[in-house]
């Protein structure tokens, strides 16, 4: 039995004419979630949100949508507007463990700004986001990497503890060993085991696929140890071996944000961003719009005010919502 004329002589004509509409506008907003997520990967704030509004308030992709937006709304510092957005995503699919670990994280940034008494409530949420991530999907690295810095990180009246840390690592080694020695170390820097911790973090090194990463790591470790010749070795190692990964672009800008906040080698840390800016590897964790921004910064502090401007005008180009590039004065 074919099902359209059976349904077109039960539907009176204008709900007809809905469905069909609705079928078509399908691979539509399919293919709009798929532009908004490419937007959002390439630094593209304004062009995602764009994208987004447009699709249909009602459908199968309105979750992804949601979701969509909050990760926007996340790189643009608009942390009320994402988790506003995440909450919304949760509860049109509770089930997706992606959802659940963008709403941890955007609680998560607003718990930071918060006063204690919302900090502490706050605070709470993100653990239960996290925690129900993980549940549905025990095999979601990025949300057990999460819900262990929350462990280590948290005090234990909201729910965090190192035991509960070295728990997630333990469940991490079967999945990602990386990020589990990863994991290892900041507990141990957490307990003030700083040896424990160089060598997990080493160890990371050479447990990942895509080390570049695991270098700029242990480089910011050195950084908050004041460790600077070694520091500045890793962030070396870490550029080096970016430009042996096609896969590894975003190291360049973590080792240039390590550099920045050591007050070393403006110049370095300038041409890292260049690069990265120029590769092909650019996403989300590291917004191009912020990366223009930051570049912006260097070339003041290099003395290039023309430069300064231009990058500037680059990264509001892409994200004209983007307070800290609105307000920046060279």
């Amino acid at each position: 039995m074919r099902l359209l004329p059976t349904v077109a002589r039960v539907l009176p004509a204008a709900a007809l004419a809905a469905a069909v509409a609705l079928a078509a506008a399908a691979p539509a907003a399919k293919m709009q979630l798929a532009q908004a997520n490419a937007a959002l990967q390439a630094g593209e704030a304004d062009q995602a949100l764009a994208l987004l509004e447009a699709i249909p308030q009602s459908g199968a992709g309105l979750a992804e949508a949601n979701n969509l937006e909050c990760r926007v709304r996340f790189t643009l510092e608009q942390w009320d507007a994402a988790a506003k957005a995440c909450q919304e995503a949760v509860r049109l699919d509770g089930q997706n463990s992606g959802y659940h670990l963008w709403l941890g994280r955007a609680l998560g940034e607003r718990a930071d700004r918060a006063s204690f008494l919302s900090a502490y409530s706050l605070g709470k949420r993100v653990r239960e986001e996290f925690e129900e991530a993980v549940r549905l999907n025990p095999r979601n690295a990025e949300a057990l990497a999460d819900l262990g810095e929350f462990y280590y990180d948290a005090p234990g009246v909201v729910g965090g503890g190192l035991d509960k840390a070295e728990g997630v690592a333990a469940q991490l080694d079967r999945i990602d060993p990386a990020r589990a020695q990863e994991l290892r170390a900041r507990i141990a820097e957490q307990r003030k085991d700083y040896g424990t911790a160089e060598r997990e973090f080493k160890l990371a090194i050479a447990a990942s696929r895509h080390p570049a990463f695991q270098w700029m790591t242990l480089a910011s470790f050195y950084c908050r140890r004041q460790r600077w010749a070694e520091m500045e070795s890793a962030v070396q190692s870490g550029a080096s071996a970016a430009e042996r990964d096609k896969h590894a672009g975003v190291a360049l800008y973590n080792g240039a944000s390590v550099l920045t906040r050591a007050h070393r080698d403006p110049a370095l840390a300038a041409k890292m961003l260049e690069d990265y800016l120029a590769g092909t590897a650019k996403t989300e964790e590291a917004p191009a719009f912020v990366a223009h921004l930051r570049l912006a910064r260097l070339k003041a502090q290099l003395g290039d005010a023309a430069a300064a401007q231009q990058e500037r005008a680059e990264a509001l180009a892409l994200a004209n919502e983007f307070r800290p590039a609105q307000d920046f004065k060279h």
